[in-house]
């Protein structure tokens, strides 16, 4: 990868009272990249996400996304952006069909920027596409309740990417599933990537990690402890201590 990074974090701290959750967390992900971010349960994972993608707001240090300051631009401006992620327990709208599920961040995303507008006749082909990418298009009009659990992280993904993001943080997107339907999101994780969106995966089971990174970020106890290829950091002697012990 050449050029300035997609995201660059420098220096990225956060705390809840006395609790250092993140201290100085310095991070790159470039254009196209394939992240893994790993650590054990309480290293900072998901609160480092959270700062990334404006849900928490950092308590020091700084975020620049394609080349522009975004520390205090609050979660929905990020996703205006061009930033997204999908959460580890999907929460659609219930009372919603699914192809209108992934009308809403279109209608309040991709339409919110400037020079962009797609009509209803474009709003339903995007929205009918993006279905058809995770294998859900028959299920267009049903509604989240009639989903599998692998079908319901599909669409969790479907509405992240609904809003046309530069990049994607997938956020334990494969919890509690089965080998082959952890395949089935590797794949569609797989096609986002080819389709041009940079992907920072988040995640526990390790197979799906080394098939599917480039690179590994690993923080432990809210520090980041390795920072390189997927084979280099797993052979870090401080992450086989922090996964395996002394």
């Amino acid at each position: 990868m050449t050029g300035a990074p997609l995201l660059e974090a420098g220096g990225v701290g956060k705390r809840f009272g006395g609790f250092v959750a993140l201290e100085s967390i310095d991070i790159t992900v470039a254009a196209g990249e394939r992240l893994g971010l790993i650590g054990p349960n309480g290293s900072g994972k998901s609160t480092l996400v959270n700062c990334l993608s404006g849900t928490l707001h950092h308590d020091s240090g700084s975020i620049v996304f394609d080349g522009r300051p975004i520390d205090g631009v609050p979660a929905y401006q990020r996703t205006r952006l061009g930033i997204a992620r999908s959460f580890q327990l999907p929460k659609p709208f219930r009372s919603l069909s699914l192809i209108d599920n992934l009308r809403i961040p279109l209608l309040y995303t991709v339409n919110a920027r400037h020079g962009a507008h797609l009509a209803g006749p474009a709003i339903q082909e995007r929205c009918r596409g993006l279905l058809a990418d995770v294998g859900l298009a028959d299920k267009a009009y049903h509604l989240p309740r009639d989903l599998t659990q692998v079908e319901m992280r599909k669409l969790e993904l479907a509405r992240a990417v609904a809003s046309a993001p530069r990049l994607l943080f997938a956020d334990e997107a494969m919890a509690g599933l089965s080998p082959s339907e952890v395949e089935e999101i590797l794949a569609v994780l797989f096609r986002l990537n080819d389709a041009g969106i940079t992907i920072v995966l988040i995640e526990h089971i390790m197979r799906a990690v080394m098939s599917f990174s480039t690179r590994l970020v690993v923080l432990v106890a809210g520090q980041k402890i390795a920072d390189g290829s997927p084979q280099e950091a797993i052979r870090n002697p401080e992450v086989e201590r922090a996964y395996l012990g002394e």
